[in-house]
């Protein structure tokens, strides 16, 4: 009998010791169960915030982007297509399940979108700059033009062009203009004189400045020289360019290799009248240079 009591009393002890190491088994399986599920919440919580900071700094490239456009410059269509790659980005992540991986590959995307915003606000910059340049010298050229009273109907039309925008970066610049009358001796030797009487030859000189993005090749300009009764010298030939017609004195052809070029010519003729000469340049139908002397 004593022995059986013993018995049962080793197998309840041995029962004991098992569900203790059960419990404490399970005490450490929930333990581990917790502290997982916390580290999963924490790098959900973690991944939900870096998936919103990703979004703010898309959508304050958007709204970079609508500035720039709003402005309304010569670059607008380059600026909306690279805007719409920000929204299409926006549009992708709001989608996506915000994983690691995901958050990786949406952020190199931001950096290159960002990267190529700098490059594209830059260079519209820069042509916002060059305009306000470009249309103060025009306003100043539009200016000097309604002072001009010996101008008739047919000349203003054409010089409206300077109304105009100047053409981009590309565009030459004919400078330093100048024109003299020429007293031509026996011997061939010119002499400069102010007086009608004694001209034989009207020289006439610009600059083609250096430009290295502009195209080479041939170049040809049209010069009007017209004298203080208002006709047309040299040639009077006539050239249509779409709805305009142009009448000039000659024309001057350079060859132009993006370099500086000095280009002279002579308009020979006599019996020049006293007054006051016009001399327009002309790239086509685009006046781009002029100047004025006179006769005695």
């Amino acid at each position: 009998m004593e022995d059986q009591q013993n018995n049962s009393s080793s197998r309840l002890k041995v029962i004991i010791i098992v569900l203790a190491i059960l419990l404490v088994g399970s005490l450490i399986c929930i333990f581990k169960m917790t502290s997982d599920a916390k580290a999963v919440q924490t790098e959900l919580t973690k991944t939900v915030s870096e998936k919103d900071l990703v979004m703010k700094d898309l959508q304050d490239l958007k709204t970079t982007y609508d500035a720039a456009i709003a402005e309304n410059t010569s670059m607008s269509e380059e600026l909306i297509t690279e805007r719409d790659k920000v929204v299409t980005l926006m549009e992708n992540l709001r989608k996506s399940k915000g994983d690691v991986a995901s958050l990786a590959k949406y952020k190199t995307q931001y950096l290159k979108l960002e990267n190529d915003m700098k490059g594209l606000l830059a260079e519209n910059e820069g042509l916002k700059k060059q305009n306000t340049v470009l249309t103060t010298q025009r306003d100043s050229t539009v200016v000097v033009l309604g002072k001009s009273k010996k101008y008739n109907e047919v000349l203003l039309g054409q010089n409206e062009e300077l109304s105009k925008t100047v053409e981009k970066g590309s565009k030459l610049s004919v400078l330093n203009m100048k024109t003299s009358a020429y007293k031509v001796r026996n011997s061939g030797k010119q002499v400069e004189t102010e007086k009608a009487g004694r001209a034989d030859v009207l020289k006439i000189s610009f600059t083609i400045a250096e430009n290295q993005i502009a195209k080479s090749g041939d170049k040809s300009y049209y010069v009007q020289v017209i004298d203080s009764k208002n006709n047309v010298l040299g040639d009077k030939k006539t050239e249509t360019f779409d709805d305009k017609t142009l009448t000039y004195s000659f024309i001057s052809n350079v060859k132009y290799e993006n370099k500086t070029v000095n280009v002279s010519e002579d308009l020979p003729g006599k019996d020049f009248a006293k007054g006051t000469y016009f001399v327009n340049v002309f790239d086509k139908n685009e006046l781009v240079s002029k100047t004025s002397f006179t006769l005695k």
